[in-house]
């Protein structure tokens, strides 16, 4: 679980209270971080993407969708979905009956996306999008 309350803390210092931002780093595509609603249990999600364009359309490369849950001791961020729209992969850790209520996990991708996770945020800071030098837009506050 420490390791999602790390996740849930590097989120929401890359948001710094907005809802959605853009940010730079010369050299590496831009980073988006966003807050993309609710879960169907009301958990709140959100997306850490890079985007590259192929032929005029916007393509995930990847994206990861992290479901925060508020435990006793601060917020946890679970990594929830895995998507790559160059290579066609979409992933989810869980299947929702129609009520939104969480029916089935799937372990070994529960796994996977924690790892990928992991390491995916560790180089997002060695590369800067942590530093106080990234360029910063707020798409929504």
């Amino acid at each position: 679980m420490k390791l999602y309350q790390a996740f849930a803390t590097d989120l929401n210092q890359l948001l710094n209270s907005a809802r959605a931002v853009r940010i730079t780093v010369p050299g590496y595509m831009p980073l988006s971080v966003e807050e993309i609603g609710s879960s169907g249990d009301g958990y709140r999600l959100v997306s850490l993407c890079h985007y590259g364009e192929q032929n005029g359309d916007l393509m995930r490369d990847p994206d990861i969708v992290f479901l925060f849950h508020n435990l006793p001791d601060g917020a946890a961020a679970e990594p929830v979905s895995f998507r790559n729209d160059y290579l066609g992969i979409v992933q989810e850790v869980y299947r929702y009956d129609e009520t939104g209520r969480r029916t089935h996990v799937v372990p070994s991708l529960k796994q996977e996306l924690k790892e990928f996770a992991r390491a995916w945020l560790a180089t997002l800071r060695e590369q800067g999008f942590f530093a106080r030098t990234a360029v910063r837009e707020i798409l929504s506050p």
